[in-house]
């Protein structure tokens, strides 16, 4: 099993997603099959949360963390060598169907760097689970496993 890295152009290709709302800057590792993914995102001040998140104490949403796993996972489905969309990218979207076991570990700041990692647990036809985790600094940040759905993408 192979893996790949690639960055923003690729990303961009695969995910519908832009600013403010693109949580991953770089996938580390991507597996050919498309059952694991390592991702980077890079956390600055300024993200347009921390305004009022807290003023004078910023910390990332738990509902972003959960949303960066999600955009990871679809970059580990969307970029597998043995789906049709890796043929064509950008027929599908990957849709969140459900959060289970959502745990936050430590505050995630401006200044950390975030390390998401994905592992595909099931599939069928167009519908998985994957366990996701964040960690800094190589400390457990953010958990859960994620559902979701491959939908085609609509036209603009």
């Amino acid at each position: 099993m192979a893996t790949s890295s690639y960055g923003i152009d690729r990303i961009l290709q695969l995910l519908p997603h832009r600013y403010p709302f693109l949580l991953v800057d770089k996938v580390l590792e991507a597996s050919d099959d498309g059952r694991h993914l390592v991702a980077q995102k890079c956390v600055s001040m300024n993200e347009p949360f921390f305004q009022g998140h807290f003023p004078g104490n910023p910390v990332m949403p738990g509902v972003l963390l959960i949303e960066t796993m999600a955009q990871a996972c679809g970059l580990m489905c969307l970029s597998a060598d043995e789906t049709v969309l890796a043929k064509d990218a950008g027929l599908c979207d990957t849709i969140l169907m459900g959060v289970e076991q959502a745990k936050f570990r430590r505050m995630v700041v401006p200044g950390d760097i975030l390390r998401i990692e994905t592992w595909l647990t099931n599939r069928i036809r167009n519908m998985g689970k994957a366990r996701c985790a964040i960690t800094v600094d190589g400390k457990p940040a953010a958990e859960c496993v994620l559902s979701f759905l491959l939908t085609p993408r609509k036209k603009a």
